[in-house]
């Protein structure tokens, strides 16, 4: 009878997947950036197909066909790293509590991202799709990113490491940061950025939407300051440390986010832009994640199996 040869997955593999899942959700969301500065939005006109006869680009096409189908070719290479993260947690003994849903979670996730990124043609990019389509990219990169802390950390019960009100002063600021996404796709659908010259835009004023969007950001930014603070008071050098690495990603992205509204909208500095939205989200999910740790679980007890001798 032949034996079911198993192959021995690590913990370091493990983390190494979830890390690669990561860089590549973000580097679609850059590489889906550039199709939208390029103005290759529609380099394939229809979806699934890239065009009524053919499922690639054709010569015909020119640069925008090719820039619009490499990007999703790259949904393809996300998803078979995806897929290597559930089958090597699922490979991975003894098995994990929580890995597999994040896992799967992740997975699941890039083909509902890519059906939103067809729907943004088929919609000719109408400008509220296309910023669902971003914060759906969004949505994997924080699976991705929880499931690569989850992994590291031990499957003890959580706990906290610093007072319940600064735990709520950093959801709160995470709550914010997600607000700012929010509301940046709503400045990107205003602006001049469509994606293609037959794109609709969202008919929000620009200037508007931005003050709307600047202020998010100073209030985000006075949230993150108030944790370092905070942190530092009851003595939380792990969770200070992430707040002041969130503030510096912060002013990172608020300059090039200024440069950008007074010079025009260039598209390198959207597109850099975009890259800072993805490392404000990690930023802020490496804060949240610093507020609890989980100990190791207790070692199961063991029963003692030696008989207890009777009286004679």
């Amino acid at each position: 009878m032949k034996r079911s040869v198993r192959f021995p997955v690590s913990t370091a593999l493990l983390r190494r997947l979830a890390y690669a899942s990561i860089v590549a959700n973000v580097a679609i969301v850059v590489t889906g950036g550039a199709v939208r500065l390029t103005a290759s939005g529609l380099g394939c006109p229809t979806w699934p197909r890239c065009t009524d006869e053919s499922y690639h680009t054709t010569a015909e096409m020119g640069v925008h066909g090719v820039i619009e189908f490499g990007n999703r070719l790259l949904t393809f290479a996300v998803g078979l790293i995806a897929l290597a993260t559930v089958l090597a947690v699922l490979a991975y003994r003894p098995r994990r509590k929580g890995l597999l849903g994040l896992a799967v979670a992740v997975f699941l996730g890039i083909p509902a991202q890519a059906v939103i990124g067809g729907i943004t043609v088929l919609t000719n990019l109408n400008p509220w799709v296309v910023g669902l389509h971003f914060l759906a990219s969004m949505a994997v990169i924080a699976a991705a990113y929880a499931l690569w802390r989850r992994i590291k950390d031990p499957d003890g019960t959580a706990v906290a490491v610093v007072p319940g009100p600064l735990r709520t002063l950093a959801a709160l600021t995470t709550v914010v940061s997600v607000a700012v996404l929010v509301v940046g796709t709503w400045v990107t659908g205003s602006g001049p950025h469509a994606g293609d010259g037959g794109a609709a835009r969202n008919g929000l004023d620009p200037e508007q939407i931005s003050q709307v969007h600047a202020d998010a950001v100073f209030l985000l930014l006075g949230l993150s300051v108030a944790l370092i603070f905070a942190f530092r008071a009851v003595g939380a050098d792990g969770p200070a440390r992430a707040a002041v690495v969130l503030v510096a990603v912060e002013l990172g992205q608020g300059v090039i986010g200024f440069v950008q509204y007074f010079t025009d909208l260039p598209a390198l500095l959207v597109g850099a832009h975009m890259l800072g939205s993805c490392l404000v989200l990690l930023a802020t999910l490496s804060v949240l994640w610093s507020t609890r740790e989980r100990r190791p679980a207790p070692a199961p007890a063991t029963t003692s199996t030696a008989r207890i001798p009777t009286p004679a």
